[in-house]
């Protein structure tokens, strides 16, 4: 049981390790490949254990909880995980294109396991202070992966990334040691239950606050997300994918692990602040997105708005709003990755990922101009894709609560979103190319056609699947929802004590 929670670190690790041996030779490359495949394999076998048995978890050196390591994995922390794998495993696949040998030689594939290292191990630990070691494993690697190349415009995005990030992480060491002042252990499940002893609630509330000012930088929420448009467009296309598909998303998975099963005692505070930021985050990145003419910018922006609707979930706290929150991180890791992905193939062939110095996609790459519009619908929420059950469900939860207002801008931030998408299309897909050129996906070698284009087609293919067959995809949403609001069974396998 244990080695099944250990192998999404254990593996990765391992891989990094390989491929940093071998970087300046062929078989780093196919190191990192076949690594990420064995993540994949494991997270899978992890998912199908979480399923038949329910939360598992693993006391490190037989360390008993709460003094221990713990990893535990339920519902949601598979899934993220099983996420995570085929997210790295695309992107792995996508950078035998596009990342130059020198590159490889500096360490990138090295660099790029770390991270998924780091995020594997966020979603699976059970305690607070290996969830922050985990956090600097990611803001180490990927400040690595932003720089690595050292281009000016790189440079100047990695430094506002890892400057605007180190102030979530002196928030969350703080409140870290607040807490553990506050309750004398830093086990979440353990936490679950010394929270409710906790006589100054004034205290342990300002904590909490902490905590979403650490976790809010990093899920990019509004104020906090200044960082991301800054930097996510500098590296090379196959980094901004895995970058705009997960860290975000662990910040997110943060603030939904701490709120529901830790700081749930003044939800009418907390979960206030989580709403209205939740609301103002979906409008102002969509609107960033809107007065953007960059195609990978306006991607980095709606990363932003999408993030307001998984927090929203989080904020209206009830089982519809949680099971939305689920499967919109989900389905939004998958096609957020994916327009990045496709973004690199249009600045591939047309040169550019300026609006105004590229077209002629539609015509001469039909192929890819199908394949942007299928993450491109589903993130702007048409039926029948993933994006429009993950819409529906968050929505519909908000007008069950009679919150109209809230309703309603999330409604009109889809119709924003299809603006932008449109304003790609008009710029990058229908019109001529404004230098004359014919951008064919055929002029590439097929080598390289084969390895930046499977990665599309198969997360398409994932985002049809979703949508048109999402019902066990919103039973097993709803199960993790429940799971969250009712932590008993995650406490008990953890502790071995009923709370």
């Amino acid at each position: 049981m244990s080695w099944l929670l250990v192998y999404p670190i254990l593996i990765p690790l391992l891989t990094a390790v390989l491929s940093y041996l071998f970087r300046k030779s062929p078989a780093g490359r196919w190191i990192s490949v076949a690594g990420t495949v064995a993540l994949l394999l494991a997270s899978v076998v992890l998912m199908a254990e979480v399923l038949e048995e329910g939360v598992v978890a693993a006391q490190m050196s037989n360390w008993q909880a709460p003094f221990g390591i713990t990893l535990v994995a339920d519902l949601l922390g598979a899934v993220m995980v099983v996420i995570t794998a085929i997210t790295g495993l695309a992107t792995v696949i996508y950078t035998l294109s596009e990342i130059p040998q020198r590159l490889e030689r500096l360490g990138f594939h090295a660099l790029l396991q770390t991270l998924l290292m780091g995020v594997c191990g966020a979603f699976v630990t059970g305690d607070l202070f290996n969830l922050y070691v985990w956090f600097e494993v990611m803001l180490i690697s990927s400040f690595g992966l932003l720089v690595l190349g050292a281009s000016r415009e790189q440079l100047d995005g990695g430094i506002k990334y890892v400057l605007l990030n180190l102030v979530s992480t002196i928030m969350f060491l703080a409140g870290t040691g607040l807490l553990y002042g506050l309750t004398g252990t830093l086990n979440m499940a353990d936490l679950h239950l010394a929270v409710r002893e906790v006589e100054n609630t004034g205290l342990l509330t300002t904590v909490a606050v902490m905590f979403m000012v650490a976790f809010g930088v990093k899920a990019a929420l509004f104020p906090l997300f200044f960082w991301l448009p800054a930097s996510y467009h500098t590296p090379p296309v196959a980094v901004s994918a895995i970058f705009a598909g997960l860290l975000t998303k662990v910040g997110v998975y943060a603030l939904i692990r701490m709120f529901t099963l830790v700081f749930d005692q003044d939800v009418g505070f907390t979960h206030t602040i989580l709403l209205w930021a939740s609301v103002v985050t979906m409008v102002t990145g969509v609107l960033g997105a809107a007065a953007m003419n960059d195609f990978r910018r306006i991607l980095s922006f709606h990363i932003i708005s999408q993030i307001g609707y998984m927090v929203l979930g989080l904020a209206l706290y009830t089982p519809l709003g949680l099971m939305g929150a689920v499967f919109y991180l989900v389905h939004h890791i998958i096609v957020k990755a994916n327009l990045f992905f496709v973004a690199g193939v249009a600045k591939r062939i047309a040169g550019s990922t300026d609006l105004a110095r590229i077209g002629g996609l539609y015509a001469h790459a039909p192929v890819l101009a199908f394949l942007f519009l299928i993450p491109a619908f589903s993130l702007a929420g048409f039926p029948p894709l993933s994006g429009f059950w993950a819409k529906y469900v968050v929505v519909k939860a908000a007008l069950d609560l009679e919150m109209w207002f809230v309703a309603g801008v999330s409604l009109a931030v889809g119709l924003l979103t299809i603006f932008s998408m449109t304003k790609i299309w008009g710029s990058a897909f229908w019109p001529a190319h404004p230098d004359g050129v014919k951008p064919r996906l055929s002029d590439l070698p097929m080598g390289d056609r084969m390895a930046l284009m499977l990665p599309i087609v198969a997360l398409a293919a994932l985002t049809c699947i979703i949508g048109l067959f999402p019902e066990s995809f919103v039973l097993f949403a709803e199960r993790a929802a429940a799971q969250l609001l009712d932590p008993t069974d995650y406490v008990t396998t953890v502790l071995g004590v009923q709370p």
